[in-house]
C-alpha cells in the first residue's frame, strides 16, 4: 500500500515511512506552544491517518529540542477580552477544543508513541499522558504550573490521573510541580529514558516491536483496555471472550497462527 499524502500544515511537519506517520509540532520559536491552529491541524492529521488504512503508528515529537511549552497564551488573551457567561464563554470553548484533541488521540485505534525532549507543559503534558509509549530524553522537564498562575490543569487532569493515579496527580497539582526525567520514569509518566543521542535508536526499537504486532489486534486491545478502566473484570468476561473469538476467526488470527506453525513472520510484520 502506498504511503498516504498529507497537506502542507502551518504548525506541523509530517513524514510517512513504512506505515509510521512522524508528526512533529513545528513552532520551535515558541517551544512548540499549542495554538488553536495547531490543535485543529493535529486533529486533521489524526483523522487523515485513521482514514488512510496505511498508517499503523503515529510518532509525536517537537521541533527544536522541545516537545511543547503548553497553550499559546495569545489565544487565551484574545478570549479574555471577549464577553462570556457560564453557558457561552470563549475561554471555555478554547479549553474544550484542547480537551477534544486529547480525547481524539486517546481513543485512536492507531498505536501512539511520543518522543519527549526539552520542555513538556500544558497541552504537551496532556498528549504525553495519552500515548501508548512515551520515550523521554534524559534532559526533559515536565511542568504542571497552572495552579501557580491561578489556573487549573482542567483538560489534562483526567489523563494525568489515568497515567499516574490520583495521589500523585494531586501532589503535582498542588505543588505546581517541575519534574525531571528520572522522576517522570519513577512515576510511570514515561516508559523509557534515554540519552539524547540514543533517542532515535530507542524509537526505532519500539517501532519495530509495534510493527511486528497485528494492527487490528492492537486496535481491539486498546479498546478493551480502555473499557477495563471502568468495568469490573467479572463483568467483562463475555465481552473479552467475544473479542478474542473475533480475533481468532479473523484474517489476522488465521495468518498469525499459520505463520507461527510455519516459523515465519506474519504478513503484517516488516521483512
Amino acid at each position: 500500500m502506498s504511503e498516504p499524502q498529507f497537506p502542507a500544515f502551518a504548525t506541523l511537519a509530517t513524514r510517512c515511512d513504512g506505515g509510521v506517520l512522524h508528526l512533529t509540532l513545528n513552532r520551535p520559536e515558541t517551544r512548540n506552544a499549542m495554538s488553536l491552529a495547531m490543535v485543529g491541524e493535529l486533529r486533521g492529521a489524526l483523522s487523515r491517518a485513521e482514514a488512510s488504512g496505511a498508517v499503523r503508528v503515529i510518532v509525536l515529537r517537537g521541533a527544536g529540542g522541545h516537545f511543547c511549552a503548553g497553550a499559546d497564551l495569545k489565544d487565551m488573551a484574545a478570549a479574555q477580552g471577549q464577553p462570556g457567561d457560564a453557558g457561552d464563554d470563549p475561554i471555555a470553548a478554547i479549553n474544550a477544543q484542547f480537551g477534544e484533541l486529547c480525547t481524539a488521540f486517546a481513543r485512536t485505534p492507531l498505536a501512539l508513541v511520543a518522543v519527549l525532549e526539552g520542555t513538556v507543559m500544558g497541552g504537551g503534558f496532556g498528549l504525553a499522558c495519552v500515548v501508548d509509549v512515551a520515550l523521554a530524553g534524559d534532559s526533559v522537564t515536565f511542568r504542571l504550573p497552572e495552579t501557580s498562575l491561578g489556573l487549573v490543569p482542567a483538560q489534562i487532569a483526567p489523563y494525568l490521573v489515568e497515567r499516574i493515579g490520583v495521589s500523585q496527580s494531586r501532589r503535582l497539582a498542588v505543588t505546581a510541580a517541575r519534574i525531571d526525567a528520572a522522576a517522570a520514569l519513577a512515576l510511570g509518566l514515561v516508559h523509557e529514558v534515554h540519552a539524547g543521542e540514543r533517542l532515535d535508536a530507542a524509537l526505532s526499537c519500539v517501532l519495530g516491536e509495534i510493527l511486528a504486532c497485528a494492527p487490528a489486534a492492537i486496535a481491539a486491545t486498546k479498546a478493551l483496555v480502555g473499557r477495563a478502566r471502568f468495568t469490573p473484570p467479572a463483568a467483562m468476561i463475555a465481552e473479552a471472550a467475544a473479542a478474542f473469538a473475533r480475533a481468532a476467526r479473523g484474517a489476522e488470527g488465521r495468518e498469525g497462527t499459520v505463520a507461527f506453525v510455519e516459523k515465519r513472520k506474519p504478513r503484517w510484520a516488516p521483512p
